[in-house]
């Protein structure tokens, strides 16, 4: 019973002019005054920030911040891929003839999670990586490979949760929400970062000038609050880490695993 109501709640609420409210307050100079609380109660290592907490205008400058030089370091071997975030793996595993197993009890087809991209058929046989990023979490994403960057697509959604709740309760939330999909061509095929939006995203930015060259490490974009990535590998071209399952903590310029080259 109360699963049901917490979902019609999460149903009722999950739309896009309930998120630019609050991104409007987390842009508004009158969210100052919550940053040292939020970074408080989510236990955010403020260590780390580039700037102090009182050098930050709004809260959601805060969200967006980036790291001191130096705070994550990237894996340097060429053919690693590289976690693009900090994040939780809540999902990991082969593709399986376009189909994304068992996600929190739910299933996805590559076709709609890419909203049917003539590149569908580069991943139905490929590999797959969902990130989720939490409030506590560092809100950048960079670049997992070096190569090029061959598109990029922007598909308008929902804006439901992608938490554990979001992923278990709602209805295959990584396809129905908001996302910024881009695709990366390497010297051992393609990788796809899908970018979805979470309840009370207000919204999901590259990093600007955007350029087309990839450079592993580099920023990619941010969210402008806690989401979730997901990394899809082309068919035949990604050999996992022997520990990358769900439940695994990983940081930005971690390896995750091997690009097979041409």
């Amino acid at each position: 019973m109360m699963g049901w109501l917490f979902q019609a709640m999460t149903e009722l609420s999950s739309r896009k002019w309930i998120s630019r409210l609050t991104g409007r307050f987390a842009q508004s100079k009158a969210s100052r005054g919550w940053i040292p609380r939020f970074a408080s109660m989510y236990n955010i290592k403020i260590e780390e920030a580039e700037k102090p907490l009182e050098a930050y205008s709004t809260l959601n400058e805060f969200f967006t911040r980036r790291l001191k030089p130096g705070s994550r370091i990237i894996h340097e071997e060429t053919t690693a891929l590289i976690s693009p975030v900090d994040a939780l793996i809540t999902g990991a595993g082969p593709i399986k003839a376009g189909t994304i197993v068992n996600v929190k009890g739910q299933d996805y087809t590559i076709e709609e999670l890419l909203n049917r991209s003539p590149r569908t058929e580069l991943y139905r046989d490929g590999y797959y990586i969902v990130l989720y990023l939490s409030p506590t979490d560092y809100h950048r994403i960079h670049t997992p490979v070096d190569g090029r960057i061959v598109e990029r697509e922007h598909v308008p959604g929902k804006v439901y949760p992608v938490n554990d709740f979001g992923l278990r309760r709602m209805r295959r939330v990584l396809s129905r929400n908001e996302r910024l999909i881009t695709y990366i061509k390497h010297a051992g095929g393609e990788t796809a970062v899908v970018k979805v939006g979470a309840m009370n995203v207000s919204s999901i930015r590259y990093v600007e000038p955007i350029r087309d060259k990839a450079v592993k490490g580099g920023e990619l974009a941010y969210f402008e609050f806690g989401s979730t990535v997901v990394l899809l590998m082309e068919n035949d071209t990604f050999i996992p880490r022997q520990d990358l399952a769900p439940g695994l903590k990983v940081r930005m310029g971690e390896k995750l695993g091997q690009l097979i080259e041409e």
